[in-house]
């Protein structure tokens, strides 16, 4: 029965270890997001390069306070 606790504590300690890279990951990611958005790049760019949807990419800027960003061309109703 050790065996069975042993693999169960070492797999524990390494679902800890990466889930706490995944947060840093996560945070440094954020971080770019908000940056990028900060320098003009468009969300809809933001969105194909980051990991992130584009309602939570929407949800981050007003956490920090970056306004919407203003509407793009109208398209025709023609137009694909």
């Amino acid at each position: 029965m050790t065996d069975v606790r042993d693999a169960l504590t070492t797999a524990t300690r390494r679902y800890k270890t990466t889930e706490a890279n995944h947060e840093q990951a996560r945070q440094q990611a954020i971080a770019a997001v908000v940056a990028a958005l900060q320098a003009g790049v468009s969300p809809t760019e933001v969105e194909r390069l980051s990991p992130f949807t584009g309602a939570y990419i929407r949800k981050v800027a007003r956490d920090h306070g970056i306004p919407p960003a203003p509407p793009g061309p109208k398209r025709s109703a023609g137009a694909s």
